[in-house]
């Protein structure tokens, strides 16, 4: 387990911005304690610094993981984030989406969402901006990006694709194995 380099850093950053802009400093500087992002095997841990100072006892090949997966970077050093970071993206999300209830099992599944599921959409978001999904009563399902802006999809036929899936809640069912 290691801190994050420069270029990790600005990279994770950037993926995190898309989703929640500035509100990254809202994630490490907590009124509970201060909290870092540290990368074990190429994936990025979201820890507490209490949890990491504990953490130094166990070796680096016997550690599993600890704190929560954030995402993954892939072998071209592109960053992933993982389904399990939505807890943290989701309340300080700056553009949502919510889904009809009928459209929300087909967001689950691995879907696309269609506009004829699409329940509300934030004002003013842009094409291909990261979003939050929401079911109707506030539930976090996921995240995407948007592949329309809000002005086009009022206008765009019902079977139109308006947020592309990136990662969804129904992944702890379906890659429970490949989940960390």
């Amino acid at each position: 387990m290691r801190p994050l380099t420069d270029e990790e850093t600005k990279t994770m950053f950037e993926k995190l911005s898309k989703y929640i802009g500035e509100n990254i400093k809202l994630l490490v500087d907590r009124p509970d304690g201060t909290y870092c992002f540290r990368l074990h095997h190429d994936r990025v841990y979201y820890i507490s610094e209490k949890m990491l100072k504990l953490a130094t006892n166990i070796s680096r090949n016997k550690l599993v993981s600890i704190g929560t997966c954030f995402g993954k970077f892939t072998k071209t050093q592109k960053f992933r984030l993982h389904v399990t970071a939505l807890d943290f993206l989701a309340p300080y999300a700056k553009y949502k989406v919510w889904v009809k209830p009928g459209a929300e099992q087909s967001f689950l599944y691995g879907n696309h969402i269609m506009k004829s599921g699409l329940g509300r959409i934030t004002e003013n978001t842009a094409q291909y901006q990261g979003v939050v999904i929401y079911s109707m009563a506030d539930v976090p399902l996921g995240f995407g990006v948007a592949a329309k802006t809000t002005q086009e999809c009022r206008k765009v036929d019902p079977m139109s694709i308006v947020v592309f899936h990136q990662a969804d809640i129904g992944e702890y069912i379906r890659s429970e194995d490949t989940l960390t």
